[in-house]
């Protein structure tokens, strides 16, 4: 800590990043040993947080990241097209194919920025905004992909081809975003041809890192 900073703050937003990180919530006690802090300096942080709704205990005494996070998140989805546009306008154009960025919500994959090329007849229309289960096109295979191997690209290839996607019936192929911490997401094209060019696997992961750097 530096004299710039707010030990009180610092405090309430490594509880948050806990309670983020763990699926069954933490009790105060278990807060108080990770923070190294008493259970008094827990209880005042938890419950400044909830005033916020940033965060929720349940009935057994456990806290969880509150729905006021949500309320933030989205806020952040521009911030995050703005700094994925040049690497998807690129890759729209260089395959001829729409891209997009596609982030987990919940159980699903949402997309929150779309470029399509602008140099050909047609193209599949994909618009932002767009949901659908993780398990339903390149994009959220992807990512489920790599929750296999945190932290890293798969070795063999590091990218997802789909071909017939049941949500638009158009081939996909997707990368993940590695080695960001708070955000699971993946960059991908979707195109009209039945087969996908042998170029179009590497050039998605190559935009997916120039995503994930513009995201560091």
């Amino acid at each position: 800590m530096t004299a710039e900073t707010s030990q009180t703050l610092d405090r309430g937003v490594r509880v948050l990043k806990l309670l983020a990180d763990s699926e069954r919530g933490l009790t105060v006690t278990e807060l108080a040993a990770r923070l190294a802090v008493n259970r008094t300096v827990v209880y005042r942080l938890l419950a400044t947080l909830e005033q916020h709704g940033l965060v929720r205990r349940d009935i057994g005494g456990r806290a969880r990241v509150g729905l006021g996070v949500l309320r933030l998140a989205h806020r952040v989805h521009p911030l995050l097209r703005e700094a994925a546009l040049p690497a998807l306008r690129s890759l729209a154009e260089d395959l001829g194919a729409t891209a997009h960025l596609t982030l987990v919500d919940g159980t699903e994959a949402l997309a929150v920025a779309v470029v399509e090329p602008s140099w050909t007849d047609f193209h599949v229309a994909y618009r932002t905004g767009l949901r659908h289960p993780l398990d339903e096109s390149a994009a959220g295979k992807a990512i489920l992909e790599a929750r296999k191997f945190p932290g890293q690209r798969r070795p063999e290839q590091g990218f997802v081809i789909t071909r017939a996607e049941e949500q638009s019936g158009a081939s996909g192929a997707a990368a993940a975003l590695v080695g960001l911490s708070g955000i699971e997401g993946s960059v991908g094209v979707v195109m009209l041809n039945g087969l996908v060019p042998e170029r179009v696997g590497p050039r998605v992961v190559e935009a997916a890192t120039e995503v994930a750097d513009a995201l560091r």
